[in-house]
């Protein structure tokens, strides 16, 4: 559903806890649950507690894993701006089918094996700038609670063991498909779950498995085996939030049968487990198709990365609401990739010419004058960020408007800068510094404040770029002297037809008094196939959005 088309609860209305503002405003969320947004109230005032479901670790992540990372990172930052102590938590899945069948392949120990793309995961998720989570918890590490839990479940008669496995009995469950609005009979055996004669009836699923030769297991009073899927989120939510807690999130494809059977899991355990928002992000999809590792249509964040900024791929994640679908677009990255580029290097002008003139600079303590013009820009910037931000994390609509506005702004005071004398310039450079910081700001909550400086970043942008080009700096040097001989000898023709050559290739020249420079730009045409690493298998070309 178009998240433009909600309506917002007006319910229960509260006000959240931002810092330095006097405008009321409230922060409301889009809940699964209850198909609709809803003023966010957490369940204890000032702090949040939020566990989102993590990874199953047996490969490199692909692009989907990273919208949801991104998605929920945006959504800590937020809650964190807003003054809340959030208690963070998403787990790694490290006791799966898919790990042993992997292990088993490659002839790793299935443990060691998960562990080691969890380290993975987590160098994606540094170089996307997601914040590490409070906790993130391993199901190798929670089998006491997991079987305490499973316990609790046979105990209150929601569960039954057969040869060593344990099954939940789904129709015990009155509320089974409250979240995803799917009926018990839809829970099919063979397609959401594993065909069992022994099963009591065919919905119901798998607490704990009976040990098999060649896979890890763990003693239990039902004899030796492993958790299923959905009791690892149910006993690790309760282990560090309790059966009661403010936000679960993950993706649009979890809500049945996993948080579904999540629920009856908890609801079984503790008859006043409940979660105040279900929260679930869209899609990336491939030629319009869900992009999975299952469907093999996938790319992973590495090959993205090859190629493209880190906060480049980021910006293009975030520069879609959160629960529309994202269809993978190279002409949206190469758009996102410029974008980024544009900000910082507006940014890095701005930086340096504050540094030249600090001196000026007054440091009197006193509150700075800024002009008519700034002091609109910023008070329309900071109003646009917590409209479409306390609206269910508007992000695509945060990154045009005011905020693009402001960086021209930067731009045409950094301009006017270099017209003015000594005495008139203070208003301009007090009003330079005071956009500067508003607008960092909400690069910081939006995980787009770069970690090194922006001459870094803007190089490594121009890397990535030489790498879509197939160049090397040297290549683009080599090109500029050769133009500049054809402009001398008046070819303008020429001239014009080299700047398009390279143009064409993602690299744009400009002639800035008797100098020309180079930066990165959209391709006029580009090949949206992304080149893989050795060994690494690539998808058919996809659709651009």
């Amino acid at each position: 559903m178009d998240p433009s088309k909600q309506e917002t609860n007006q319910k229960k209305a509260s006000k959240p806890m931002a810092k330095k503002e006097t405008q009321e405003f409230q922060f409301v969320v889009y809940n699964t649950m209850t198909q609709q947004k809803e003023v966010f109230n957490p369940k204890t005032p000032g702090k949040v507690r939020m566990y989102v479901c993590g990874v199953t670790a047996y490969d490199f992540s692909h692009l989907g894993h990273a919208r949801a990372a991104v998605s929920f990172d945006v959504l800590y930052r937020y809650l964190k701006h807003l003054g809340y102590e959030v208690t963070y938590v998403r787990n790694f899945t490290d006791v799966d089918d898919k790990i042993i069948r992997r292990a088993n392949e490659t002839g790793e120990d299935p443990i060691s094996l998960s562990d080691r793309y969890c380290k993975e995961y987590n160098i994606d998720m540094s170089d996307l700038q997601c914040l590490s989570p409070t906790h993130e918890p391993r199901v190798s590490d929670h089998m006491e609670q997991i079987k305490d839990m499973i316990t609790q479940i046979i105990n209150k008669d929601f569960g039954y063991v057969v040869e060593g496995d344990v099954f939940f009995a789904a129709d015990k469950f009155s509320n089974y498909g409250k979240l995803s609005g799917q009926k018990l009979e839809n829970n099919r055996a063979g397609e959401r779950v594993a065909v069992d004669s022994r099963k009591r009836n065919p919905s119901d699923f798998a607490l704990w498995k009976a040990a098999k030769p060649g896979e890890p297991s763990w003693d239990s009073p039902w004899g030796p085996g492993r958790p299923g899927w959905h009791i690892e989120c149910s006993a690790m939510s309760a282990h560090y939030l309790s059966f009661k807690f403010d936000i679960h999130g993950g993706g649009l494809d979890l809500i049945f049968p996993h948080h579904e059977n999540e629920i009856a899991q908890s609801c079984a355990a503790c008859e006043e487990s409940d979660v105040s928002y279900w929260m679930h992000n869209g899609h990336v999809t491939n030629n319009n198709e869900k992009m999975s590792k299952s469907l093999g249509n996938f790319f992973t964040i590495r090959q993205i990365t090859e190629r493209y900024h880190p906060l480049a791929l980021r910006y293009f994640l975030i520069n879609a609401h959160y629960r529309s679908p994202l269809n993978y677009s190279v002409v949206q990255l190469e758009g996102a990739s410029d974008a980024v580029f544009y900000i910082y290097q507006t940014l890095k002008d701005c930086q340096d010419a504050l540094l030249q003139l600090q001196e000026e600079m007054p440091n009197d303590g006193k509150p700075a004058r800024i002009t008519p013009d700034a002091k609109e820009c910023i008070s329309k910037l900071r109003n646009e960020f917590q409209v479409k931000m306390s609206d269910d994390l508007s992000t695509s609509l945060i990154l045009t408007g005011a905020f693009l506005e402001a960086l021209k702004l930067v731009n045409n005071l950094l301009t006017m800068l270099k017209k003015q004398q000594k005495q008139q310039r203070l208003l301009v450079i007090q009003s330079l510094k005071e956009i500067q910081n508003e607008v960092t700001k909400v690069l910081d909550v939006l995980g787009l404040q770069p970690p090194c400086s922006y001459n870094e970043v803007l190089l490594q942008l121009k890397e990535k770029a030489l790498t879509r080009a197939g160049l090397v700096e040297d290549d683009v040097i080599r090109l500029i002297k050769e133009r500049a001989e054809v402009r001398r000898n008046k070819d303008f023709l020429k001239s014009d037809q080299m700047r398009a050559h390279l143009q064409a290739k993602g690299i744009a020249l400009m002639d800035v008094g008797t100098e020309t420079i180079w930066r990165p730009c959209v391709p006029v045409q580009q090949d949206s196939e992304i080149v893989p690493s050795e060994g690494q298998k690539v998808p058919p070309k996809p659709e651009s959005a």
